[in-house]
């Protein structure tokens, strides 16, 4: 019976990896359809590489900084063993090697994230780099606190008293980020933001007293197919995030459902405070509040209730919306919104754990501490007081070593692609010509 339970928590793990992994066609399609046509295979080969080039870093050294025990002296910061998978012989299970799939899959898309908020005049070569530092340290050091089981924020710290049960080094239940609000979202939309502020607006963008120059996408249809794409792979990311097919399918299930209604609750939302600004119902906006709620669900969705989950989703709407105004406001330019939905979102989605978190939830999810749980369920404090340390934590560590990143990059003049290129646009001048041929041929 042993096996026959390692084997289904093998299929689970790779049919989630592989669920996660599809985001990426829909990162892809959304992005693409998000950026002017002149653009469009710069964005495309971003994504391409995403994947590819994050498997490799991912392989070398960015699932043991997250994962790896550090060698005879662990510590709650970072991993330190098992590079490149060279002990991968017996002491490797099939769900161990699942878990790196899934893992790889969560780890491609924060660095997917980025790619949205610099499109459009982000140099090539620094693209490699921010892909590299990013997928190999920023992002596997926050998952190293916050899911492995050393880690200083991780719920699922190893047992230390002896007990057989997690031991959280903050106390309470650790820090509840079921599926990676904070520590996948907050990350990739961490750096976003700060890619966005280190390149600057893209040119013609703002006035120069500071009105907003629409630069719409030039597909629809495109960034509609990947938001689709996206919200299916999302029921990889949240409820195969259970890590357990027996005896998890209950909690599967209703993680699904949360999953569903914060998406439609966010979409659903943001598209009626943008008809009651502009008096006109439009796609763009139902589809970012769709991945806005989203977002915001991915760390409670396993700890509230569905009614729960359709506040959550309003809120995430509300929280997308307003940050993209405020962005705009402060001339900064992300054109595919990625920091509103992702990082804003995404501290929304941590913060309502401690929150809304019903103790029933929580006891099944977690169960460390079920007398900790929300405190507008009267939990008291101390979990909301985790979700509070966790996300100042992540929000730090993103924004401050991304900074120090993209300001390098510009410092060294290689952030930043010419006007020039800019205006010709980066398929033409980089990419050996355009996506798409118009012209039409004489018969």
């Amino acid at each position: 019976m042993e096996t026959v339970e390692a084997d289904l928590t093998t299929l689970w793990l790779l049919l989630g990896a592989y669920l996660v992994f599809f985001m990426q066609a829909g990162f892809a399609l959304l992005e693409a359809g998000s950026v002017r046509a002149k653009n469009t295979k710069n964005i495309l080969l971003k994504n391409t590489l995403d994947a590819c080039l994050g498997a490799l870093i991912w392989w070398a050294f960015g699932y043991s900084f997250a994962y790896g025990p550090d060698g005879e002296s662990p510590n709650a910061f970072i991993g330190g063993t098992d590079f490149f998978m060279y002990d991968s012989g017996p002491s490797h299970s099939g769900p161990a090697f699942a878990g790196w799939m899934f893992q790889w899959a969560f780890a491609a898309a924060a660095a997917t994230i980025v790619s949205g908020a610099v499109a459009e005049r982000c140099n090539f070569i620094a693209y490699l780099v921010y892909t590299s530092v990013i997928t190999g340290f920023i992002y596997p050091v926050v998952v190293h606190w916050g899911w492995s089981s050393e880690g200083w924020l991780s719920a699922f710290h190893s047992d230390t008293d002896g007990d057989g049960s997690y031991d959280p080094e903050m106390g309470a239940n650790g820090f509840i980020d079921f599926a990676g609000s904070g520590i996948v979202h907050m990350c990739g939309g961490g750096a976003a933001l700060m890619g966005a502020i280190a390149l600057g607006p893209r040119k013609g963008r703002f006035t120069t007293d500071g009105q907003v120059v629409d630069m719409p996408g030039h597909s629809t249809v495109l960034a509609t197919l990947g938001t689709f794409i996206l919200w299916f792979g999302w029921y990889g990311f949240n409820p195969v995030s259970t890590l357990c097919l027996v005896g998890c399918m209950g909690l599967a299930a209703k993680v699904a459902v949360t999953t569903t209604l914060s998406a439609a609750a966010g979409g659903v939302t943001t598209l009626c405070l943008h008809v009651f600004e502009t008096k006109t119902p439009d796609v763009a906006p139902a589809l970012n509040g769709i991945l806005g709620g989203l977002v915001s669900i991915t760390a409670p969705c396993s700890v509230v209730e569905p009614f729960i989950a359709v506040f959550i989703g309003i809120i995430g709407g509300i929280v997308y919306f307003y940050s993209s105004k405020m962005l705009k406001k402060l001339k900064i330019d992300d054109p595919l919104d990625a920091s509103p939905v992702h990082f804003f979102c995404g501290m929304w989605g941590v913060i309502s754990c401690g929150l809304l978190a019903s103790k029933g939830n929580v006891e099944a999810a977690y169960g460390t501490s079920p007398d900790d749980y929300g405190a507008f369920y009267g939990g008291g404090g101390k979990q909301l007081g985790i979700q509070i340390a966790g996300t100042i934590a992540i929000a730090a560590w993103t924004c401050g070593m991304s900074a120090i990143m993209f300001f390098a990059l510009k410092a060294m003049g290689v952030l930043r692609v010419s006007e020039e290129d800019e205006l010709m646009g980066l398929d033409e001048s980089h990419h050996g010509g355009a996506a798409y041929d118009f012209a039409q041929k004489a018969g």
